[in-house]
């Protein structure tokens, strides 16, 4: 029997979605068949589609770190040097669009699909780059950030969702990874394009304009890639979703990916799920999951070490160019080994490894702070802390979340679960960033990092209480035993 006949694998699909009295047990059996004829899918033909989407991830990390080096240069030419209210406001106005970006994903992602999501994400970061760009005032340098920032809130979600609904179940945590490395890679091209802006009159405004050229990247190969089979199937365009099975597992995988659709979609097919319906039911613990691991990921410190490391560096005589790369070059390596661990290791050991790493790293800087006025290698020992904690955040706390969570949620909430817990991503970071230099002078350090601290052990007793493991299972394995354990 030829298994890449259209007929042969399009209609038995399609009859099953269509009749669900045939039951689970036809399913699993069609599933067993097909997996014993054809082995596990090639990574190969996903790849591409992986690869383009992760340009998005690629501009998020460029325009976190695109205002850091210029923006001294940029308040100068704008007539703002000296107002560090302002200067404030351009690096942080992208994290509100950024917010607002993130509430809308899920109605992007569930009405126009994830191709066009990403296409959309691109438009206000080439329009606010090109503001950006050729602004000549306060107020439109803060209408392009505002607009690239909501690319940017759109653009994560996306990528998590699609990088996890195309992927073949064994690679899935390694090309989840993608997103990680792709946002370190973009913070570093940042840095480096920033370098000749304080030997070059107007350089900054080069910084702007090279992120558009991503941004015409992303949105022009995706017409090019495949659209998510899961948004199609949920779509109830069965023959396009068989199609799309096709271009990224091979034709001997459609039947079998087909059947697991079928299996746990089965009585979802209803109108679509409301936001308010996420905070009750059986769909709550899942979601619970979701915004505590985002929320305690913030609630570590990330951001603030990132935000606030070149005054640790520097009071070590190291310059803050050096201090950079040495941060960016930890956070790339953690992503590395992070992507090579990912399917080996799993989901639930690299992030309760890295909270655990995370909570010791900030212990060395705990003790640094304590031998502040004894001896001068605490500088040193508070210099490692910081590398180190950057580095066990790569490992896990910073890329798994992203994967896990599209995992756990089912295709029914998935888009929707997502904007939600981004949101809650984004909200945290604002109010850690704000509040960090007041508390860090009302506590003092040694108090709040062993608040950090003590936040990424709660993450580690709440992973290990809480989060299953997907490792090599397909979507639909993870989403029964889920709702089966409700």
């Amino acid at each position: 029997m030829n298994l890449n006949s259209t007929v042969y694998k399009r209609m038995p699909s399609r009859d099953l979605a269509d009749d669900p009295d045939r039951g689970d047990d036809a399913s699993a059996a069609l599933v067993s068949a097909v997996d014993q004829n054809s082995g596990n899918p090639s990574w190969k033909l996903s790849l591409p589609h992986v690869c383009v989407a992760t340009i998005s991830s690629f501009l998020f990390g460029y325009h976190l770190g695109v205002v850091n080096e210029p923006l001294e240069s940029i308040s100068m030419d704008l007539g703002f040097s000296g107002n560090t209210l302002a200067e404030g406001f351009v690096v942080s106005m992208c994290l509100g669009g950024a917010l607002i970006g993130c509430l809308f994903s899920g109605w992007i992602c569930d009405g126009i699909g994830r191709r066009r999501a990403f296409q959309l994400s691109a438009l206000p970061m080439i329009l606010g780059a090109f503001l950006s760009a050729s602004s000549r005032s306060l107020e439109g340098m803060l209408f392009g950030r505002f607009l690239v920032g909501t690319g940017m809130g759109l653009g994560p979600t996306v990528a998590s969702l699609y990088v996890t609904e195309v992927s073949p179940p064994l690679v899935r945590g390694t090309y989840g990874s993608f997103i990680q490395i792709a946002t370190c890679l973009g913070l570093i091209a940042a840095l480096f394009i920033g370098i000749p802006v304080k030997e070059v009159v107007g350089w900054w405004r080069v910084c702007f304009w090279v992120s558009a050229v991503p941004a015409a990247l992303l949105a022009l190969c995706m017409e090019f890639c495949a659209e998510s089979p899961h948004w199609l199937y949920k779509r109830g365009r069965i023959g396009e979703a068989e199609v799309e099975f096709e271009r990224l597992l091979g034709g001997s995988h459609v039947k079998s990916a087909m059947a697991e659709l079928s299996r746990s979609d089965r009585g979802d097919e209803s109108e679509s799920i409301k936001y308010s319906e996420l905070f009750y039911g059986r769909h709550f613990r899942v979601v619970f999951i979701g915004t505590m691991l985002f929320a305690l990921q913030q609630l570590s410190g990330i951001n603030a070490v990132f935000y606030f490391s070149s005054a640790v560096f520097r009071s070590a005589g190291v310059p803050s160019e050096i201090a950079n790369v040495c941060v960016g070059f930890a956070n790339l390596s953690g992503s590395i080994i992070a992507m090579l661990l990912m399917d080996k290791l799993g989901r639930k050991i690299l992030l309760l490894g890295s909270f655990l790493g995370m909570a010791a790293s900030m212990g060395l800087q705990v003790v640094a702070t304590i031998l502040h006025h004894q001896d001068s290698w605490h500088v040193y020992l508070s210099v490692g802390g910081m590398l180190l904690f950057v580095l066990a955040f790569a490992l896990g706390a910073g890329p798994v979340p992203g994967l896990l969570l599209p995992e756990i949620f089912p295709n029914k909430i998935r888009a929707k679960a997502m904007a939600l817990c981004m949101s809650v991503h984004w909200v945290v970071n604002f109010f850690v960033g704000l509040l960090f230099l007041r508390l860090l002078e009302q506590l003092g350090a040694k108090m709040l990092y062993s608040m950090f601290a003590s936040f990424c052990l709660m993450a580690a007793i709440f992973v290990g209480k809480n989060v299953i493991e997907t490792k090599g299972k397909s979507l639909q394995e993870i989403e029964i035993s889920l709702l089966s354990a409700v």
